[in-house]
């Protein structure tokens, strides 16, 4: 009996998603090494993010209004991605890498699948399997590479706190979101543009009170900024951060969750540490020892495993588990990067 081969149409549809989840963790990647310049310049983090968040909430407005009974469905859902994987975890992480380079700064950030499991055995005492205790190892493993442990901690330690505080933004909505997005008790799945329209808007609100971004330094947008001795026109930095990094980057990630496995897109997301790393590395002159290096192939690895053990929900559903996952694969990337690989949970 010969095993089926998977239709052109299928094939096509596969490539083209892969083709997108790699775009999406390419766009991911380069807001660090993007923004970190404009840092230097003279803005401050926050300013930073507002300018981010801000600008991608307008391009996005159309989607908001297309979405807008999501407001009245879902209102909990797009609180918490607006205050935490918006808000917060771009706050931070910007502010992180104002004090710490790029690359480590993002994989601490990528502990946050190892978190989750934690809240999961701890908090909720639910069992976890021995294949995501590996991974949590390997990420705290890796981890201690990173930082260099052994040196004493030899980067700032608020740098570190802030990028672990990102982290944890991203565990906050990634618990808020497995409450509220899997279509269960009879409610409708959110559209994940939808959702990700709307946390840009409301984190864009919130920014605004927080950043107060009418005491920033505009004049520096107008100027350039340093990348490893180049100058680079600051507004055409900023456009890669708003246009690229986050509007592409997001709507790239959507699809290619809808057109490939959450896990699949998952695995490709991860690429965004790498991308961030190798950009720093070249654009900005942030070079990573080797045993950083050792240290970041242990953080990905035991990120990715514990995001494929994560405890499966009931299968009650599988229909609406099946999109639910995609919804929250698409709409936690950590992005931001994140942004939550996010981005939405990535950066």
């Amino acid at each position: 009996m010969h095993a089926t081969s998977p239709s052109p149409d299928a094939a096509r549809r596969r490539n083209a998603g892969l083709t997108l989840a790699l775009l999406s963790a390419f766009a991911f990647g380069g807001s660090g090494p993007a923004a970190k310049p404009l840092i230097e310049a003279g803005l401050e983090p926050l300013h930073v993010t507002w300018l981010r968040v801000t600008g991608a909430a307008l391009v996005t407005l159309p989607l908001v209004w297309r979405h807008r009974a999501l407001l009245r469905q879902r209102p909990g859902l797009l609180a918490g991605f607006g205050l935490l994987a918006v808000a917060g975890v771009q706050a931070c992480y910007f502010a992180a890498i104002s004090r710490i380079p790029v690359g480590v700064a993002l994989l601490i950030e990528y502990l946050a699948p190892a978190l989750v499991l934690g809240w999961v055995r701890f908090v909720q005492r639910r069992p976890v399997t021995r294949s995501a205790a590996v991974g949590v190892v390997l990420a705290v493993g890796g981890l201690a590479c990173v930082v260099e442990v052994w040196a004493g901690l030899s980067f700032d330690a608020i740098g570190l706190l802030l990028a672990l505080g990102a982290a944890c933004c991203q565990v906050g909505y990634f618990v808020l979101s497995d409450h509220g997005s899997d279509g269960a008790g009879g409610k409708e799945v959110p559209d994940p543009l939808g959702v990700i329209a709307y946390g840009l808007l409301i984190g864009a609100v919130v920014l605004t009170v927080v950043a107060r971004p009418w005491t920033m330094d505009w004049a520096v947008l107008g100027g350039g900024a340093e990348m490893d001795g180049s100058s680079v026109p600051a507004a055409a930095l900023l456009a890669w951060i708003v246009l690229v990094a986050t509007v592409a980057a997001y709507l790239t990630g959507v699809v290619s969750v809808r057109r490939l496995s959450p896990q699949v897109a998952g695995v490709v997301a991860c690429l965004e540490a790498v991308v961030a790393t190798g950009l720093a590395w070249v654009l900005l002159g942030e070079h990573l020892s080797a045993p950083q290096i050792i240290g970041g192939a242990l953080v990905l690895a035991g990120a990715f495993i514990a995001q494929s053990s994560a405890p499966k929900p009931p299968p009650a559903d599988p229909v609406a588990a099946g999109e639910g996952g995609g919804a929250r694969a698409a709409t936690a990337k950590t992005q931001a990067g994140t942004g939550l690989s996010a981005e939405i949970g990535s950066p």
